[in-house]
Parts: structure tokens; sequence; C-alpha cells
């Protein structure tokens, strides 16, 4: 079993075997001097720990034989935001705002994410893990909002979200509607495979994919985690769902 645990000091938590292992991506960074950092938010820590998870945080290290012990010993997984997918990895040219993740970020979540999908176990994309996914899977980028779409709606703060009546998103929220906070300038255009769209924000981009088949997984291009001090509740409908996805798998 995976020996490393995120701790989590002021989390809540009873640590029985019962509780889910979460693996969370971590944001890699190169320094001036040449060195590499891994890091994550520990709003996703504590997002997975208050709602009976167990939080792992990955660092990103491009290796075949970790990858697949991830894979293999991971109950649940949450990818986490970031910087920009190279737009090469969906066949086009880089818009002129587009920051790219480092390419061993790059390398290393687009193995993880193919096989976890393969793996059918419940996965949790936010922001940049909801745009990876969906080019994982054969889709397509908007690479600029404000310049391609419009600026009608802020996506760098809070707004509203029209979720599709009928979809697991809106039983989970016990709604059709939400604000939530988000902080990206990209967005999901072309649909990869097995996934559907299930919320959109006033202008049209779309804010919410769900998996057609192969288990558990939803994607939103908000921070449900960012959202505690505002919106407990949504946050905890959110990844609360992906922990009993995963005991349910159990």
């Amino acid at each position: 079993m995976l020996g490393v645990v995120a701790g989590c000091a002021g989390c809540q938590g009873g640590g029985g075997a019962s509780e889910p292992i979460i693996g969370i991506t971590s944001v890699y960074k190169v320094e001036k001097d040449g060195g590499a950092s891994t890091s994550v938010s520990f709003a996703y820590v504590r997002a997975v720990a208050e709602n009976g998870g167990v939080p792992v945080v990955l660092p990103t290290i491009d290796d075949e034989r970790i990858i697949e012990r991830y894979v293999r010993e991971l109950d649940g997984l949450v990818l986490v935001g970031g910087d920009d997918i190279p737009p090469g990895a969906y066949g086009e040219q880089p818009h002129e705002t587009v920051k790219v993740i480092p390419q061993q970020r790059y390398d290393f979540e687009r193995r993880l994410i193919a096989q976890w999908l393969d793996s059918g176990k419940p996965l949790l994309g936010v922001c940049l893990g909801m745009q990876f996914t969906n080019v994982a899977a054969g889709g397509t980028l908007i690479q600029d909002i404000p310049s391609q779409v419009g600026k009608q709606v802020n996506h760098k703060g809070y707004h509203g979200v029209r979720i599709e009546p009928g979809s697991f998103l809106a039983e989970i929220l016990a709604a059709e509607s939400a604000e939530v906070l988000s902080n990206h300038h990209q967005a999901v255009k072309d649909i990869g495979k097995d996934l559907k769209v299930v919320a959109h924000s006033e202008d049209g981009v779309i804010e919410a994919m769900e998996r057609t088949r192969g288990g558990f997984g939803l994607f939103v291009q908000w921070h449900p985690e960012s959202m505690s001090m505002k919106d407990t509740a949504h946050r905890d409908a959110i990844y609360g769902a992906l922990i009993r996805a995963c005991k349910a798998r159990k």
C-alpha cells in the first residue's frame, strides 16, 4: 500500500481502514535556480479529509512504474487546477494568452489520466482537471474565453451556472442552478469520448461534464474546494459524492 499520506492538521476524520485513499495531483514548478517543486492548495486536502477520504498528494513523476502503482492502489483521484495544456495536444496552434504547464506535469498527468479512465475508478476533475480529461478523451478547448467567447461572464470570480435536469450533478446538489467560484480563461469546446455536458454558464461556456460509461466521473470548471468559506454544503456535496463512489466500489 502507498506509504505517504498527506498530513491534515485541523482536519476531521477517524482514520478507519474503510476510508478510501484519494490521490490528489499537484502543481509542478521549475525554480529559477534550476530546481523544481511540487505543491497543492491545502483546500483540496481539506475537502477530501473532511468528507471521509484519506488524501495523498501525488508528486509529478513521469515514471510508468509509479503511475501504474498509483492506479492500482488508490481508490479515487482528484485532478487539480493549474496553467494551460499545450494546444498541440489537441491539434491547434497556441493563442497568445496561453501559458502552458511544464512538460514534466503534462507527461505525467496525460499518462495518469489515460490509465485512470481505463481503470473505471472514481475521478473528480477540477478546472484544468476537467479540461485535461476532455483532451485526454479526444476533445478540444477554447483557448481564451475573453477573446473567443466574450466578457459577459466573469470566469475569474463567482458567477451562476445552469445544471441539466436529471444529471448526477443536479441530483447531488439538489438544484438546477448554482453560484460557483471560477478562476480560468479556457474551457471545453469539442467534447471527448464517453463524456457529456451537464452545466453551462450564461455565455454558453461548458461548466461541468460527467462520464457516460466506466464508473463515477464528475468534472467541474469551478473550484468547490475553495468555496468552503461561503458554501461548505456545495463543496461537501461534490467531494462527498467522490468519497461515496469510492466506498461503494470497495
